[in-house]
């Protein structure tokens, strides 16, 4: 059930706003609107205002906002209030407010989640340096070892993990060549990243280089009495180094009333202090599996990261379109309605952040892609209305005719695979 709801308010946030860009932007030149409606028929709600219908429609799959004498089969009469009977200009605006304002969504919606602060991971902008191998990896097989700086694959520059991330996660079961740097020699290996989740996201098999940190420290608990702090990194406990957050954890649940020595460092310092779990075997502290730097941006600060990241996203969208064009990514890593239903749920559960984060990024997604100059989507309809500004002639009805068929039968064929993508992941 919260799946299902979370997924109704996203999308329908995403089609409200959206259409609301076509119906506001139509108003204010004067167009007269027809229908206003979320979903499609048969409608389940209907109310007329103003001589618009509003309706929701009992298909939640989108929306859509009728206009007066929209296309040229619509009956018509000449009016100045007719979709038609508007200059080039005023239509590329109609047509261009509804990305616009899923755009707007993505940044406004991403600047309030930002305000709300986070604990980032240091490792994300770190470089790309292998802190351990997973037995049996692609990376494994391939000869990668701790230590190795991950420094380009298929020759773009990797200056950093979320780099790494970008360039591999959607590349499963595609050769890469991963140049790396082993004690100031490069090397360059040929490596197929291994598909993981139902979703086939490419893996190497290497992680970077992390220790657990405190996060939390509970008042009055055994961790506060020995003089721990939040920020202390832990790098080893009774002189064993290199153990991670599980590993920790373990320890202090089998050493009740047992003193442990924690290795920790503190402003770039290292130093030993000894803490003696309680008879539930707890000492008081949250532990994050790797080190984190608190992020608490202003108001202005905020905003500018919202448009650096939405940016930064865009280009990665950008990237994966041409590599489908391309055929360098496969087509079935494309998400359809229920991926997004199941990612929707995913984050619902991790609370409400987490879910304005999940809306934000898919907006961006939508807008972006309505304004592929394919036809039947918006920017289809901006790129006939620039041919035609720049041959200063209109197109004719029987060629626009074929065009919109051509864009209506490859979003046809885009939604027959996302879909039977989705199906195929339930199996998986």
């Amino acid at each position: 059930m919260v799946t299902l709801l979370a997924f109704l308010f996203v999308l329908g946030v995403l089609v409200f706003v959206h259409e609301l860009g076509h119906f506001l932007m139509a108003r204010a030149h004067g167009v007269r609107v027809l229908r206003f409606s979320l979903g499609f028929d048969p409608k389940i709600f209907k109310f007329t205002r103003g001589g618009t219908e509003y309706s929701i429609g009992i298909i939640p799959l989108g929306g859509f906002v009728k206009l007066a004498g929209e296309t040229v089969d619509d009956e018509r009469t000449g009016a100045p209030d007719e979709f038609l009977s508007k200059s080039k200009w005023v239509r590329f605006q109609v047509y261009l407010a509804g990305p616009i304002m899923n755009l707007l969504l993505a940044f406004i919606v991403l600047a309030f989640v930002l305000m709300k602060g986070a604990d980032v991971p240091l490792y994300q902008s770190a470089s790309a340096v292998v802190g351990a191998v997973e037995a049996g990896s692609p990376a494994d097989r391939a000869g990668i070892k701790p230590g190795d700086r991950i420094v380009s694959i298929d020759g773009r520059d990797i200056p950093n993990w979320d780099a790494l991330d970008l360039e591999v996660t959607p590349k499963a079961n595609r050769s890469l060549a991963v140049a790396i740097d082993r004690r100031g020699e490069r090397l360059t290996l040929e490596i197929t990243p291994a598909a993981f989740s139902k979703y086939e996201l490419g893996d190497l098999g290497v992680r970077p280089v992390i220790r657990p940190q405190v996060v939390e420290i509970q008042p009055g608990m055994p961790a506060e009495r020995a003089g721990l702090l939040r920020g202390d990194v832990i790098l080893a406990l009774d002189g064993q180094r290199g153990i991670d957050q599980p590993a920790v954890i373990d320890k202090i649940k089998k050493s009740v009333g047992t003193q442990i020595t924690f290795t920790i460092e503190r402003n770039g310092e290292a130093q030993d202090i000894a803490v003696v779990p309680d008879r539930s075997g707890v000492i008081g502290v949250t532990l994050s599996p790797y080190e984190v730097r608190r992020v608490d941006p202003t108001v202005l600060q905020a905003f500018a990261l919202s448009a650096q990241q939405n940016w930064d996203s865009t280009k990665a969208i950008g990237r994966t379109l041409s590599g489908l064009l391309k055929r360098e990514l496969p087509v079935k890593q494309l998400m359809g309605p229920v991926a997004i239903a199941e990612l929707s749920g995913s984050a619902a559960h991790l609370g409400i952040v987490a879910l304005f984060q999940f809306m934000s990024m898919i907006s961006l997604n939508l807008g972006l892609v309505n304004l592929l100059p394919v036809p039947v989507l918006d920017g289809g309809h901006i790129a006939i209305l620039a041919v035609e500004g720049v041959t200063r002639r209109d197109l004719s009805v029987r060629v626009k005719e074929r065009i919109l068929l051509a864009g209506a039968a490859l979003i046809v064929l885009l939604m027959v695979t996302v879909i039977y993508n989705d199906v195929m992941r339930l199996f998986r």
